[in-house]
């Protein structure tokens, strides 16, 4: 028998499991992050959502309640953002129906 070895994050990094229950489609992605991102108000908010739906005592990589694409679209928002620190944007969200977080474009 195979034993799945744990993937080990680099320090100051962060594994996240990402993906919406009523998602059969994108189902649930894995990605790793860097810490830093957490300070961003567009993820705080994430995180405020997902210790809602989750609460703080969860086993594994941090969960968060969204799809995959609204994912990915502020994964890029965030790292737009700190490459390009000189200019000044603001950015939107709502709060859908489903429970999740959807984002406008930045």
């Amino acid at each position: 028998m195979v034993e799945e070895k744990k993937m080990k994050v680099k320090k100051g990094w962060l594994a996240v499991i990402v993906g919406l229950e009523d998602d059969v489609e994108s189902g649930f992605q894995r990605f790793v992050i860097p810490i830093s991102y957490l300070y961003h108000p567009l993820f705080k908010r994430l995180l405020e959502k997902s210790k809602e739906i989750y609460g703080y005592h969860t086993t594994g990589p941090l969960r968060l309640p969204c799809s995959v694409d609204d994912f990915l679209h502020l994964r890029w928002c965030v790292e737009r953002e700190s490459n390009y620190k000189h200019h000044h944007h603001h950015h939107h969200y709502h709060h859908n129906s489903s429970g999740s977080f959807s984002f406008h474009p930045c």
